[in-house]
């Protein structure tokens, strides 16, 4: 099965029209997809996991380890 992803003009008439007949057709399935932003967890932890997180060395040569658990 392959995904189509159509942009289109949600105020556009002729465009929404044409994508409701498409739809009732019954060729195609129609599956909403979420947008969500990652938050800075998910961010971080997916840092951490690909491995962008770096070790610190403080003044007294104290190491601080980011990605230590």
């Amino acid at each position: 099965m392959a995904t189509i992803t159509l942009n289109y003009d949600a105020r556009n008439f002729q465009a929404k029209k044409l994508l409701e007949y498409v739809l009732s057709i019954g060729i195609f399935n129609e599956e909403k997809v979420e947008k969500r932003r990652k938050t800075g967890l998910e961010l971080a932890i997916e840092d951490v996991e690909n491995g962008r997180v770096y070790t610190a060395y403080v003044p007294k040569n104290k190491r601080i380890d980011a990605g230590a658990s």
